[in-house]
């Protein structure tokens, strides 16, 4: 018997202690970013957009609020350029063209837009903005529950950054969102921490240069 309670108090300890370094990642994640939220930022380099879904080639809620600040940026000379990073990791699944396609239908030069087609995570984004596009100061456009691990991450890659919310109304499913980020917040805190790569590299695109480059079809 004293040994099953030994053992539950092992358990317990270890769940406390779990407990208190999820909550201690994610503290610090607020606490270390919000004073980056909406702040302006002279010489942005570019405007970064996280993709976060397509259906039936149009993007989803969330990602058509985030296009749509980031033209508002754009257009209000914030910066001057558009990444557009996303999963186009399968032929028949591509969030990247979707989304320029939808800023250059609202008035934005598709020569102004880059599409990071191996965007496959927050941490890849942000690595490849800076590592592939050269991007040193950065307007990061997500949900703000996206926003403090986007900062967090730019943060600890040194790259100068800034984030602008989009959140014009509720999405279906947030407070799943709002739980998985709890645990993305955690690995992502490892990962800069290590600074592993991502899985995909490259040739440099630098930012300054024109967007039609990473074209990979008829725009």
């Amino acid at each position: 018997m004293n040994k099953i309670k030994k053992t539950i108090v092992i358990l317990i300890s270890f769940c406390a202690i779990g407990c208190i370094f999820i909550a201690g990642i994610n503290l610090f994640m607020f606490f270390s970013t919000h004073e980056q939220f909406s702040k302006d930022i002279e010489n942005a380099d570019c405007i970064l957009v996280l993709g976060a879904g397509v259906r039936n080639e149009k993007p989803t809620p969330m990602l058509n609020d985030r296009l749509e600040e980031a033209i508002k940026l754009y257009k209000n000379g914030k910066a001057p350029k558009i990444i557009m990073s996303g999963d186009h990791s399968q032929e028949d699944y591509d969030e990247v063209n979707v989304m320029k396609k939808f800023a250059i239908e609202r008035g934005v030069p598709s020569s102004d837009i880059f599409m990071d087609h191996a965007g496959l995570s927050t941490y890849e984004s942000l690595y490849r903005a800076k590592e592939i596009f050269q991007a040193k100061k950065v307007i990061i456009v997500t949900q703000d529950y996206h926003l403090y691990r986007s900062l967090f991450i730019a943060n600890q890659l040194n790259i100068e950054a800034v984030g602008y919310p989009s959140n014009p109304r509720y999405y279906k499913g947030q407070a799943m969102r709002e739980i998985r980020e709890i645990a993305a917040r955690c690995k992502d805190f490892l990962i800069s921490f290590i600074q592993l790569k991502p899985t995909h590299l490259g040739e440099t695109i630098p930012i300054w240069g024109d967007g039609d480059i990473t074209n990979d079809k008829p725009i």
